[in-house]
């Protein structure tokens, strides 16, 4: 299978907001594996918070930097945010339990997968968050899988995400 590509402009969080809002309406959404790359405050993790809140998730959403994983339990989803970024042996992998996450239902999403490259499967959709000198972000998105096709091109009445 292919990849598709697809670029895009935020000129602000609102837009940040609109995607998450638009990607939460996606029902392939919940089986999903999102990579998210970019430079320390290119905004993975206010991307996660808003795509969570559209979710349906309550209250204050945590950057999991420390602790590795955050998990949310909705009805019907169960979510893991991932944040990689202080993860520095593979083995820790097997003994926190990534890979039975990874392959169980629900939507998980990873901030710095390339630390945990050699363990992590294939994303369904990477995003890469690049910030312009206008503090603008340039958002590339690539689907590796059926699932982030079906994300990309949005096969829901709300259509594709802009």
């Amino acid at each position: 299978m292919g990849s598709a590509v697809k670029s895009l402009h935020w000129p602000d969080e609102l837009a940040t907001q609109l995607f998450a809002t638009q990607l939460a309406a996606q029902p392939e959404l919940g089986h999903a594996f999102i990579a998210l790359h970019g430079d320390l405050g290119a905004g993975k993790t206010t991307l996660v918070r808003h795509l969570l809140h559209a979710l349906g998730v309550q209250g204050r959403i945590k950057s999991p930097t420390y602790a590795v994983v955050e998990a949310y339990e909705l009805p019907g989803l169960n979510i893991w945010h991932f944040d990689f970024y202080r993860f520095s042996d593979p083995r820790e992998w097997e003994d926190a339990g990534f890979r039975d996450i990874f392959a169980s239902p629900g939507l998980k999403i990873a901030e710095w997968p390339e630390k945990v490259a050699s363990v992590l499967p294939t994303a369904d959709l990477d995003l890469h968050i690049t910030t312009a000198l206008d503090a603008t972000r340039q958002v590339t998105l690539t689907a590796h899988t059926a699932t982030g096709i079906a994300l990309l091109t949005g096969s829901t009445p709300q259509g594709a995400l802009v």
